[in-house]
């Protein structure tokens, strides 16, 4: 009987120890599964990014084609030496420029302005090119805003083209700050400057306003101004308004910019590509990221995109309009 009872408990003993190694070899497929599912959607979503980028450099690479086609470049974000700037566009201006097949430049806008200094660069650029390549015509398209150094960068070409709901102009210079010595008062905080030359801390958000750093600052910037509105003077010519305000600093929509002389008409790239140049085929010779930078990027706005959608599921309204 003790023979019997020993017996069945190996039994299942063996039953159960089974068991557990099926179970374990059964879940052991199932991540390795799961682990090749993983791997190869992340292999698939690379081959898709590497398409992409290839696209667009094949895009890029057909600006070496026969075919007569009209030259994009993009102006887009703010001014600034480490972004929109002379040294960012000039390799594609004179690609652009420079390719026996371009029929015309476009210089595709949507700058609220920045760095006076890269405008103007810009500016000289665009300029210095039209003059070794005086048979290549040059048309700014403003989308959503050329204004500040937006705008003197369009002032560059022959001619401009906005939508009616473009925001066009502010020509004009700013400089802003903040003062502080008020709230250092109240805080009980004593300000120890020490400098080497009397308008070394000019215009210290610490110190009371001295009032010949204000004038200082107004001279450099009405000249800087100066400089802008000749910009637009040389390259609008007899077609701009007589009327001042148009350098005051206002803007106006693309529709009052026409009325203005800021502008010729309405039309985006295509169209001038059509009717102008007389080259449908858009060649887009703006720079673009390398392989690397274009997968790591999708990659992080897909993670992201999916953090952000798993918050807004979580914490967002249930109403939607």
């Amino acid at each position: 009987m003790e023979h019997q009872t020993e017996a069945k408990a190996d039994q299942w003993e063996r039953k159960a120890i089974e068991r557990l190694a099926t179970a374990g070899l059964i879940e052991q497929r199932r991540a390795r599964r799961w682990s090749i599912f993983f791997r190869f959607l992340l292999v698939a979503y690379i081959l898709v990014i590497t398409a992409v980028s290839f696209r667009g450099q094949f895009a890029n690479w057909q600006s070496s084609a026969p075919e007569s086609h009209t030259a994009l470049i993009d102006f887009a974000g703010p001014i600034q030496s480490d972004g929109l700037s002379l040294a960012a566009v000039r390799p594609a201006l004179v690609s652009a420029f420079e390719d026996e097949n371009t029929a015309g430049v476009v210089l595709r806008l949507n700058s609220p302005g920045g760095s006076p200094v890269q405008s103007s660069l810009i500016y000289d650029e665009i300029t210095r090119l039209k003059a070794e390549y005086p048979g290549v015509p040059v048309a700014a398209v403003v989308h959503d805003v050329a204004a500040s150094g937006g705008y003197f960068i369009a002032a560059a070409a022959d001619t401009i083209y906005v939508n009616k709901a473009s925001i066009v102009g502010s020509i004009g210079v700013i400089s802003n700050g903040f003062g502080f010595t008020g709230a250092m008062e109240k805080l009980g905080v004593e300000r120890r400057l020490i400098t080497s030359g009397e308008s070394k801390a000019m215009l210290d958000p610490f110190s009371p306003v001295n009032e010949q750093d204000v004038a200082h600052m107004r001279t450099l910037m009405n000249q800087i101004h100066e400089q802008f509105k000749d910009a637009v003077r040389g390259g609008r010519g007899e077609r701009l308004s007589e009327d001042e305000s148009i350098f005051s600093g206002s803007f106006w929509t693309g529709e009052q910019a026409v009325s203005l002389g800021l502008a010729d008409g309405f039309g985006d790239e295509y169209h001038v590509a059509r009717d102008l140049f007389d080259a449908e085929n858009v060649v887009n010779f703006s720079a673009q990221p390398d392989l690397l930078e274009r997968i790591t990027g999708e990659i992080g706005v897909g993670f992201g995109s999916g953090v952000v959608q798993s918050i807004e599921s979580l914490y967002a309204p249930s109403w939607q309009h």
